[in-house]
Parts: structure tokens; C-alpha cells; sequence
């Protein structure tokens, strides 16, 4: 048969991207503008104390801060690579301070923030992406996994886990578990992702799906990997599913706590999309500005989750001139001292690699151990010579 000409659709610019973000945004939980105004929702509000609103302000500020210095380092050649959270700090920060002692974190590779809400060394982060060790943390005790590279694979494991707390009883009140696994768009293009939301659907899991919705998978944005937004798929595997915007810190913490009430009280999963906006590269190994311009990163910029909370608590008199630089200040002493535990990190040794794999090591994994520390004293005795 012949070939048929068919029309192709035109190409996404920048700025019909920037238009169909501001199209959709009407979807959006939100209680709080990119101007700073408060607004109510019917199902959605969030009622902190005074200290509580301030104490949300120094999260972002600080997590900001801390991952700007990881982007340094890496800079710097401290790290070998650092995954930016620049942007996507309320998204973070809300769900992460919506998390009750007993719940359970699943992360990808980039949660620095919801890692700092838990009250967790951050250094782990760090170690990991400077080849130290891989996170060298005790994660049952922590309730907080490893950071997980592979995209998606991260929500099966959640769901697993999840289906587990289920079966041992451990959801129906209050006190109940709730697991929540984050997730950016480009892993719902994924088969774990999909299967996960089988699983955990059919199972009744306790768990809260997060995708952050940056807007790209790497390099491709929304409109090259689906066609409904993600928390729209959820109504296919029978969860219910919720967009909100990702830079209203209030938003994202009464979206976040809703849904791990209900997971709690055993109610079953669901699918949160924080609509949000990544300012930074990929990682530092990308460079964005083959994919996006200027004029984007501006658009996104006027609604920076940080500037807009501040906005607020001026307006509500919350919070004044003085406590802005002493959280400057706070943020500031946090990344010196974490500057420099990351140069103090040791350098680990060539055995380490083969240590902390099995219970009881075989055979041939010994042998390969020793040959690479004879390969390592060879090279010792080759720099004295």
C-alpha cells in the first residue's frame, strides 16, 4: 500500500506550554496565590498556630539554602552529581510536615526536603552522591528509604510495603500507618508505576502516590508523555486522584495530610499531583537550556513558593523584617556546618564494597575481595617507590 500524507500536529513552543500550565491551573487546589492571598476551598484548609506558619518559612528557606550547596559542591567537584530541588521546596515541605511519626517514606532521588522534615541527617544525601557509601542509614528505624535512581521502581516497592502494613492490621485509626512514595511525571510513563497502582488499588494499600510534576521527564516535556494530567489516571485503577498546586506550601500540606488520614483509617490509596515547576537543571550533568527558554523560567519564576509564603505572612503580620534575617542567618549557619561535613566525609575503603552485601559472604566474593585488596596495595607501594 502507498504511503498516506497525514497533517502533523505542530510543534509545542515554549510559551503554548506556559499557556496550557495557565489553562490548567484552574484544577488546582490552591490556597494560597502566586501573589500571596490566602483563598478557602470547600474540602481544604490548613489551621496552624502562629509559630507553626513561621516554622513552615524557615523549611523552604533552609531546604532552599542546603540544596543550593549541594549544587556548589558538585560544582565544585565535591559530588559527583547533584538532582536540584530548586522550585519544588512547598511541595516538599507541605507534605512532608502532613507525615506523623508511624508513616513511612518512599523517595525518589531528589526529596532533600521532605528528608529535613522527618528530622533526618541530611549528610546521607550527600555521602550518596559523593560516592562515599549508599546513604548509610538505618531506613527501618529512620522510616525513610534510600533515595532510588532507577525511575519508578520506587512506587512497587511502596506498594509492597503498603500491602504488608495492611495485612498486619496496622491501619483503622489515628494511629494507624500510612506510606506515601514520591514520584516525578516522566516515572507515570513507566510500567512499576502503572503495576504499583494495580497493586495497591486491588489491595486496599494504605498508601499516597506524590507525583511532583515538574514538567519534564529529563528533557520531554508534559505534552510528549501523556495526554490526560497524572492525577487523572487514578479514576482508571479506582483511586481517588487530586491535582494541587505544588507551590502553595498550605495547599500541598492539606492535600497531603487528607489523603494519609484516609490511608491511615484505611481507606485505601490515592494519587496526588503537585503541579510544579523544576527551576534547575535535570541534575547537574543537564543542560536545560537545549529544551526550555527564558521566557518560561521567568513565568514560573513570578510564582516562586517561597516569595509568595513570605508575601502572606507580611500581610497576616506573622512574621517581621527581624525574623527574616534570622532565618537568613539560621539557613546560612546550616550550610557552612553541612559544607563542612561533606569535606571531612572519608574516603571509604576498597573493601567496603564487598562487605556489606551478604550475611555470609561465598566463596568467589571473597576471593574477589582479596585480589582487590592486593590490586590496592600494589598501588600504595607503587606511590612510595
Amino acid at each position: 500500500m502507498g504511503s498516506v500524507d497525514r497533517p502533523r500536529p505542530a510543534k509545542k513552543t515554549a510559551k503554548s506550554r506556559r499557556n496550557s500550565a495557565s489553562a490548567n491551573e484552574p484544577e488546582f487546589v490552591q490556597l494560597l496565590t502566586p501573589e500571596g492571598q490566602r483563598r478557602s476551598h470547600p474540602d481544604y484548609d490548613v489551621k496552624f498556630t502562629d509559630e507553626e506558619y513561621r516554622g513552615l518559612y524557615r523549611d523552604l528557606v533552609v531546604t532552599r539554602e542546603l540544596d543550593a550547596q549541594g549544587t556548589a559542591l558538585q560544582r565544585q567537584g565535591q559530588l559527583g552529581l547533584w538532582p536540584s530541588l530548586l522550585g519544588q521546596e512547598a511541595a516538599q515541605i507541605g507534605s512532608g510536615r502532613a507525615l506523623k511519626p508511624q508513616d513511612t517514606v518512599f523517595p525518589a532521588y531528589r526529596e532533600l526536603g521532605v528528608q529535613w522534615c522527618r528530622g533526618l541527617d541530611i549528610i546521607s544525601a550527600f555521602s550518596l552522591f559523593r560516592g562515599v557509601d549508599l546513604g548509610g542509614r538505618d531506613v527501618a528505624a529512620d522510616r525513610f528509604n534510600m533515595y532510588e535512581i532507577v525511575i519508578a521502581s520506587q512506587t512497587l516497592h511502596a506498594a509492597g510495603y503498603a500491602m504488608g502494613v495492611a495485612k498486619d492490621g496496622a491501619v483503622g485509626g489515628d494511629d494507624g500507618e500510612a506510606v506515601i512514595v514520591y514520584h516525578g511525571d516522566g516515572a507515570t510513563a513507566e510500567g512499576d508505576f502503572n503495576e504499583a497502582l494495580v497493586w495497591a488499588g486491588v489491595f486496599n494499600a494504605p498508601l499516597v502516590f506524590f507525583c511532583q510534576n515538574n514538567q519534564y521527564a529529563i528533557s520531554e516535556p508534559n505534552t510528549r508523555q501523556f495526554r490526560v494530567p497524572p492525577y487523572k489516571r487514578a479514576e482508571g485503577f479506582g483511586l481517588p486522584g487530586v491535582r494541587v498546586d505544588g507551590n502553595d506550601v498550605l495547599a500541598s500540606y492539606a492535600v497531603t495530610k487528607a489523603a494519609l488520614d484516609r490511608a491511615r483509617a484505611g481507606e485505601g490509596p490515592s494519587l496526588i499531583e503537585a503541579f510544579t515547576y523544576r527551576m534547575q537543571p535535570h541534575t547537574t550533568s543537564d543542560d536545560a537550556t537545549r529544551y526550555r527558554d527564558e521566557a518560561e523560567l521567568d513565568y514560573w519564576k513570578a510564582k516562586d513558593p517561597i516569595l509568595r509564603y513570605r508575601s502572606w505572612l507580611e500581610a497576616e503580620s506573622l512574621a517581621d523584617a527581624d525574623y527574616f534575617a534570622a532565618v537568613d542567618a539560621d539557613a546560612a549557619a546550616e550550610v557552612r556546618e553541612l559544607r563542612q561535613r561533606v569535606m571531612d566525609l572519608p574516603d571509604p575503603d576498597v573493601t567496603e564494597m564487598f562487605d556489606a552485601l551478604y550475611a555470609q559472604a561465598p566463596a568467589p566474593l571473597l576471593e574477589e575481595r582479596a585480589e582487590a585488596v592486593a590490586f590496592r596495595a600494589s598501588l600504595d607501594e607503587g606511590s612510595e617507590s
